[in-house]
């Protein structure tokens, strides 16, 4: 039987709004991140779902919270999806952080290395409402 994962990313935080890389903080989401959250669980409320993985920082949490307010969907939040720790440099400018593929082989000061695909590491990102992943 194909299992489908559906993927969203966290929303738009406060940080982002101000050009913060927040890392491993907690973050938290700005009034738009919580309309997408709502928008989120409309969407995804349809799509008959089994269960909620999270990660465990705040902002990830704090979605979830939103999205499936009143539903008896079971919730697990795990530390291990995040994003990436940054160390010393969680919660600096975005600037300051790009770009970072100058992280791939040397990691970021208290932090980790970035991934080894140098093409995709400084790609611009646009948040987007989520993937579907189909397993068979």
């Amino acid at each position: 039987m194909p299992v489908e994962i559906a993927f969203e990313t966290h929303s738009i935080s406060e940080d982002n709004e101000r050009g913060i890389a927040t890392g491993w903080l907690p973050g938290r989401l700005s009034e738009r991140g919580r309309g997408l959250a709502r928008e989120l669980g409309a969407r995804q409320r349809r799509d008959r779902l089994a269960a909620i993985f999270s990660s465990g920082l705040t902002r990830a949490v704090e979605i979830v919270a939103i999205a499936f307010a009143g539903t008896e969907l079971p919730v697990r939040a795990d530390r291990r999806p995040r994003e990436c720790d940054y160390g010393q440099l969680n919660g600096a400018a975005v600037e300051r952080v790009a770009p970072r593929s100058r992280f791939i082989t040397t990691p970021f000061p208290g932090g980790e290395t970035g991934r080894a695909l140098e093409d995709l590491v400084d790609a611009p990102f646009a948040w987007q409402p989520g993937w579907l992943y189909r397993m068979t």
